[in-house]
């Protein structure tokens, strides 16, 4: 069976956030992902360039979505 759980790391040790359901001594396999934290206006000029290659249609839809807002949480101007 396999969890996914969060944790902090400190003082070279992993520490979880919540509370394990495992046996002293109980051997697991740990992958470690790098959460990352939204960085403002550089995270938005790496994906720029995905935008330039759509055609007509794929345009108009995604203009619609960007006046919905429902995607992006306010308005944007295009």
């Amino acid at each position: 069976m396999g969890i996914r759980v969060k944790a902090r790391y400190e003082n070279n040790v992993l520490k979880p956030l919540e509370g394990l359901d495992l046996e002293a001594g109980e051997e697991v396999e740990i992958e470690v992902k790098e959460r990352k934290v939204f960085s403002g206006k550089m995270d938005i000029l790496r994906y720029a360039g995905i935008l330039k290659d759509m055609n007509k249609e794929e345009e108009k839809i995604f203009e619609e979505a960007v006046k919905r807002r429902s995607l992006f949480g306010r308005a944007l101007k295009l």
